[in-house]
This record gives structure tokens, C-alpha cells and sequence, in this order.
């Protein structure tokens, strides 16, 4: 936008890809975000941890309380969202991002 900002939501889904047909879906996924010099500004597990009710808010909740995602503002520049399993386990994930408005 004109300030050379955005809200967004980044989530990941994992167990819900299994209503999908996905048959490997990464069963406990975690998130984190990171800026452009590699400085970690957000990370997540479970998605009703902490910024439940604002989440909530932008209609965007993930499905399973085990998918992890973050509200934020994001500056005009490069970002990561780096997607993992709990404890190291492996699956199919998926990285959403949604600007709001």
C-alpha cells in the first residue's frame, strides 16, 4: 500500500490437507517467519497459542488447531516463511499467504 506496508496472514496447513486426498500431510506443522537479513520476527505451532481471536477475525482461521500462522505487518522487501515438522518429522505441508485488507 502507499506506506510500503501490509497486513497479511501467513499459515501453513498440514493436517487439513488431508481432507484434500494428500495422504502424507505433515501431522504437526510449525512456522517461521523471517526478514530479509535472515533475523527470525515470528514464529508459530499451533495457531490458537496466540493471536487466536484476531485470526479469527480476518475469516482465514486454519482448520485444525494444530496448523500453526501468523498476523502481521510486513514491510516493502524480502520475507521467508520457512515450514517444519514438530520434532522433525516429514509430510506435505502448504505455506498460505493472504493480504488483508
Amino acid at each position: 500500500n502507499g506506506d510500503g506496508s501490509s497486513k497479511v496472514l501467513v499459515r501453513a496447513l498440514g493436517p487439513e490437507l488431508t481432507s484434500f486426498g494428500v495422504s502424507d500431510a505433515l501431522l504437526d506443522p510449525t512456522l517461521n517467519l523471517f526478514d530479509g537479513n535472515g533475523n527470525l520476527v515470528g514464529s508459530n505451532d499451533n495457531w490458537k497459542d496466540s493471536q487466536q481471536t484476531a485470526i479469527q477475525a480476518t475469516g482465514l482461521a486454519p482448520g485444525d488447531d494444530r496448523e500453526p500462522a501468523i498476523l502481521t505487518t510486513l514491510i516493502q522487501g524480502n520475507w521467508t516463511a520457512i515450514l517444519r515438522g514438530k520434532n522433525n518429522t516429514t509430510g506435505v505441508g502448504l505455506i498460505e499467504l493472504y493480504r488483508i485488507q
